[in-house]
């Protein structure tokens, strides 16, 4: 068996391998993401999503630019600059795929990298999480990483009244519980 894995690699390791030549591309990018302003690194988020809702540009074609945009955005704002391994579980979030990972690893960091470049298409991004703790803690934490980029951050709890609800869903990223979320779409 050891020669037959040798030749038909497992599914995740496939993916794994795929997952190392996008990273290695993002880190190619991060010494010129660092040379632009706060100015610079808006304007690219207000060309990309242009660009992407006009449809002249697919986000998958900007993975390494947009990924790199985030991590720099995390680091000068949060102190805090994505690991490698954190770029894997955006990618595979990106891909629609589940990526498990533990308490401290940093989840919260790792979703800022697909919610960022998938809500340059207009259509609006959910993160859902478990209480409404969790959802003003993580907005208003990754709200500062999702506004150095020029991108709008809502928070939708369970003591809001209409009008800030709609307000809040028209943001580009928005953090809901999971029964705020299944409520809301019932009330609609």
């Amino acid at each position: 068996t050891r020669t037959f894995s040798k030749i038909f690699k497992s599914s995740n390791q496939q993916e794994l391998d795929s997952i190392q030549n996008i990273i290695l591309a993002i880190n190619n990018k991060e010494n010129e993401i660092q040379s632009l302003s706060e100015g610079d690194i808006k304007e690219k988020t207000f060309n990309f999503k242009k660009n992407a809702q006009s449809g002249s540009l697919k986000v998958d074609e900007i993975i390494p630019e947009g990924f790199a945009l985030v991590r720099e955005a995390a680091r000068r704002t949060l102190g805090e600059r994505h690991y490698d391994v954190q770029l894997a579980g955006g990618l595979i979030l990106h891909n629609g795929k589940i990526a498990e990972m533990k308490t401290g690893e940093g989840k919260t960091l790792v979703s800022t990298l697909p919610a960022y470049l998938n809500s340059l298409t207009g259509n609006g991004v959910h993160i859902v999480t478990v209480n409404d703790y969790l959802a003003q803690r993580d907005s208003a934490w990754m709200g500062k990483v999702f506004n150095y980029l020029g991108v709008s951050t809502g928070c939708i709890t369970n003591d809001l009244e209409d009008i800030e609800r709609k307000k809040n869903y028209g943001c580009d990223i928005t953090y809901a519980t999971n029964n705020e979320l299944g409520f809301d779409y019932l009330r609609d």
